[in-house]
């Protein structure tokens, strides 16, 4: 092959591989809670309200010891992504299915949660 076709496929390669493995990584929810009494869930800057099944990467930022971060959802299914004290952020990939869903502190559940719908 001659470098000008070696040079070609090499810049066709470093475009078309990372589009390639971007696609198949499940879209990013961001879940923050603390350090006050405050719980939130977003993707890309914006308030999670409403989401289509399928599977998301959950990135957990909890910044209180006296705080959770949880998750129901449909026909019971529950998820604890981080516990009380834990501080840091854990990151997790979870299928939703179609229902209703919120995500709460489990000590401060009348209060601190929010809610949103897979569709």
């Amino acid at each position: 092959m001659k470098r000008a076709q070696l040079a070609a496929i090499a810049a066709l390669a470093a475009f078309v591989l990372p589009a390639a493995s971007a696609l198949g990584a499940p879209p990013k929810l961001t879940g923050t809670v603390g350090p006050g009494f405050t719980i939130s869930l977003t993707q890309g800057g914006k308030k999670v309200k409403t989401l289509k099944a399928g599977t998301y990467t959950f990135v957990i930022s909890d910044k209180s010891g006296m705080h959770d971060f949880a998750l129901n959802g449909p026909a019971g299914w529950t998820k604890a992504f981080t516990t009380v004290p834990f501080v840091g952020t854990k990151s997790f990939t979870v299928t939703l299915k179609k229902g209703r869903y919120k995500y709460y502190c489990q000590p401060h559940a009348s209060f601190m949660f929010g809610n949103f719908t897979v569709t």
